[in-house]
């Protein structure tokens, strides 16, 4: 997709960039579900979600933490 086609469409590159967030989550031990939750939620610091996991957090306590 060339760069004038996402700048046309915000909704794309904001569908682009949700789906890399999920992608990354989901790499760290988030499950599908989590992921998404995470990703659509724009004010939630995608590295500070990473960091939990992958410094030993649990899914679960980081969901707590992060929602």
């Amino acid at each position: 997709m060339a760069t004038t086609e996402i700048q046309e469409r915000p909704d794309a590159q904001i569908e682009l960039v949700e789906r890399w967030r999920v992608e990354s989550l989901e790499r760290v031990g988030y499950d599908p579900e989590s992921a998404a939750v995470l990703a659509a939620s724009h004010e939630i610091d995608l590295h500070l979600a990473v960091h939990l996991v992958e410094n030993g957090c649990s899914v679960d306590l980081a969901l707590q933490i992060l929602l």
